[in-house]
């Protein structure tokens, strides 16, 4: 039996249109998928994407929500288990473009010091609640002694830990998804910054390592989740959906992460 089970009467309508298409893609190395419904006609009114531009709140949190998807799915296809941070020394730095650079400069040394080979990672800038400028929160998917990476910053400050504190057990993945909610925090901080400087991204990853995802199509929600469950032998974990967010005002979309 399908776990996946809509709620409004929107979604139930939307199972039962003829030629009616859902679109689930999966990401297998995150042991995730999102979907969504592609209407073969107009959403009943009230319901789909108008109005986001005219509410810059909501576009903020729309946005939020896409930019932290990303991290999640990053951070978990990549393992990325192993949370870092870098912080200056003296009276910090406050400006970031410079924080870019010297960030830039940080995962080449470390990549050399490495061997030269990539690697996976993901950053994300966050001001100090101090006036102390700014620092840097980092994941990283392998053991880099912690000399390595302070002879790779030479700026002040360094910390990394592995995310261990989870029931005995829970394996890289768990990690990965722990690492994943702390950086997406601080993601989503950076869109109530009004200092950010326009066209900086809120957060940057390691070229050439995005998550692979397949894409699979069906007439109806439920035979997409069934496939899914098949393809990672269990049923989800966790499902998000839509119907549940009253603050919703896009299209019918749903969410599942499997263990």
């Amino acid at each position: 039996m399908s776990s996946f089970t809509p709620k409004s009467p929107v979604t139930a309508l939307a199972n039962r249109i003829e030629g009616a298409r859902f679109v689930l893609n999966i990401y297998p190395e995150a042991h995730e998928g999102s979907g969504s419904f592609i209407p073969t006609r107009p959403y009943p009114r009230g319901v789909g994407l108008k109005g986001y531009a005219k509410n810059p709140e909501r576009s903020a949190q729309e946005a939020a929500r896409r930019a932290k998807a990303k991290v999640r799915r990053y951070c978990a296809s990549h393992r990325l288990n192993r949370l870092g941070t870098l912080t200056y020394e003296g009276a910090g730095c406050h400006d970031q473009l410079a924080l870019r650079r010297d960030v830039g400069e940080f995962f080449r040394n470390l990549r050399e010091g490495l061997g030269g080979e990539s690697f996976p990672y993901v950053w994300v800038p966050e001001w100090h609640k101090t006036d102390h400028g700014l620092h840097v929160h980092f994941a990283v998917g392998k053991y880099i002694n912690r000399s390595l990476i302070e002879q790779a910053w030479q700026r002040g400050f360094v910390h990394i830990k592995l995310l261990g504190d989870l029931p005995a057990g829970s394996g890289t993945l768990a990690e990965a998804r722990l690492a994943s909610r702390y950086l997406s925090k601080y993601v989503g901080k950076s869109f109530l910054d009004a200092n950010r400087l326009e066209g900086l991204h809120r957060y940057e990853v390691a070229q050439k390592f995005e998550p692979r995802f397949e894409r699979i199509e069906g007439t109806s929600a439920y035979a997409l989740f069934d496939l899914a469950s098949d393809r990672f032998g269990s049923q989800p974990a966790g499902q998000w959906f839509s119907d549940d967010d009253p603050n919703w005002r896009g299209g019918i979309a749903f969410w599942a992460w499997w263990n």
